[in-house]
């Protein structure tokens, strides 16, 4: 179908012109309610129960979904009641036919007794997962094409679904998606296992319309308003306000980097590593709620997305892409894969991936961990300090060494102090720049081995 698909030209899925759903607000959209009793499965006796969506709001785009039993797609139309209307919508759209826009699905994940959601497919290739305890944050995509480009970004939509009933016994979810572009259509295949961590092996064979020049493999979408690397910048009643803090790397060559997130005064774009590495993800760290002090927004719940290839990727580039933002409304972070030759038009062109969505990543060997930084005025002004925490080398420095370096500009009064009411290591340096970025690289060593991952920051006179 993806096939067939490619070989047409492009039409957008949209709501009709006269719908009332095309003007409704976000409160408006918040008081059309999902009535679970009308879940898929929802008196069989299987593990998972799917609700649909509706149309409406930002969500302007139908999306077609099919239940698949017995090797037999039975697409489905939502019923009467399926959606409680409030009074707030219940006059206005009380003849209208309402579109559905994606899906939820939810098991018993955190109790026996509550069938609780974990994932959502909802808008353009966007969807999201939690695993046990955790609260929504960060969001993955099929596919991003020229995320910061300057003639703007392409975003690719899933129209299709495709949802496997599981068997009654199975603690894992098959779901198919077709996805549709200007420049390419896909076929997608999700097998999903919620838990302690919601683990999802995404197969993807795409077939470009066009050349694929400017792509995005595996792309997650999170926020970074502040944190306490820039305090200086913000005035706010709290510490920190984030979805994630932080891109992690295990390299190819088992190098494990930390790049801490910015939101910067103009549009940054990084690039890391040049064939494929053995993962990468958006990770939040801070997990306790007095780093946020935000009783609502419960950041210290959101989740790390953790990619680890399924196939041979090549080579390419890590990019992460930071957006200027002034509000936490907006996803201002881009991080996916980007192969390095571009995709040609005509041909199928496969990848297979893990997503792992938990707390944090569970990599071998565990290093020490880079958990806060900090920057501001050396004690005369004429230098950029930097402080970095590290975590999980112990409290003592005896035997640990700096290992620090500048892609410009000069480094002084390196140091290391022990902070046993942290349960850590500080690091601390001073540049004195000579032009208008500075790549910084600190490490610490044990002999000539890493006792920590390797700390990178991008300085820049803005």
């Amino acid at each position: 179908m993806a096939y067939r698909l490619s070989r047409e030209p492009h039409v957008a899925r949209q709501l009709n012109g006269d719908s009332p759903l095309r003007q409704i607000t976000y409160d408006q959209y918040r008081d059309i309610r999902v009535d679970s009793r009308h879940a898929i499965w929802q008196a069989d006796p299987v593990r998972f129960r799917v609700d649909v969506l509706p149309t409406g709001f930002l969500f302007q785009n139908p999306v077609s979904i099919a239940v698949v039993e017995k090797n037999v797609a039975r697409e489905i139309i939502a019923p009467p009641g399926a959606f409680l209307l409030g009074p707030l919508v219940a006059k206005q759209l009380a003849r209208a036919t309402i579109p559905l826009s994606g899906f939820r699905v939810r098991t018993p994940i955190n109790s026996r007794s509550i069938w609780d959601e974990f994932l959502v497919f909802q808008g353009a290739s966007y969807f999201r997962a939690v695993g046990k305890g955790a609260a929504y944050g960060l969001s993955a995509r099929g596919l991003a094409l020229r995320t910061a480009a300057p003639t703007g970004e392409e975003f690719p939509a899933f129209t299709h679904f495709w949802i496997e009933r599981p068997a009654n016994s199975s603690s894992s979810i098959v779901i198919h998606a077709i996805l549709q572009s200007a420049s390419t259509t896909g076929a997608y295949r999700f097998l999903i296992t919620p838990g302690s961590e919601t683990i999802m092996d995404v197969d993807v064979t795409l077939f470009p319309r066009v050349e694929l020049d400017n792509i995005g493999i595996a792309p997650l979408t999170s926020m970074f308003m502040f944190d306490e690397t820039a305090r200086s910048r913000v005035v706010d009643f709290r510490d920190e306000v984030h979805d994630s803090d932080g891109l992690q790397i295990m390299m190819n060559s088992g190098e494990q980097v930390w790049r801490p997130l910015a939101n910067p005064r103009q549009l940054q774009v990084s690039s890391f590593t040049s064939v494929a590495p053995k993962g990468f993800g958006l990770v939040q760290r801070s997990r306790r709620l007095s780093d946020y002090q935000d009783l609502e927004a419960q950041y210290e719940k959101r989740p790390s997305t953790w990619i680890e290839p399924r196939s041979n990727w090549g080579e390419g580039s890590v990019q992460l892409i930071e957006i200027p933002t002034d509000r936490e409304t907006n996803d201002n972070i881009v991080a996916f894969w980007r192969p390095r030759q571009p995709i040609p038009a005509g041909k199928p062109w496969s990848i297979s991936y893990r997503l792992r969505w938990n707390q944090l990543p569970k990599l071998v060997p565990e290093l020490g961990r880079a958990m806060s930084t900090r920057t501001g005025p050396s004690w005369d002004g004429k230098r950029k300090l930097f402080v970095v925490e590290f975590q999980g080398v112990g409290t003592s420095t005896e035997g640990l060494r700096i290992d620090v370096g500048t892609s410009s500009g000069k480094l002084f009064n390196l140091l290391l102090q022990p902070n046993p009411r942290m349960g850590s290591v500080r690091a601390s340096f001073e540049l004195t720049p000579e032009s208008e970025v500075s790549e910084l690289r600190l490490r610490l060593m044990r002999g000539d081995k890493p006792a920590t991952e390797t700390w990178l920051y991008r300085w820049t006179a803005t």
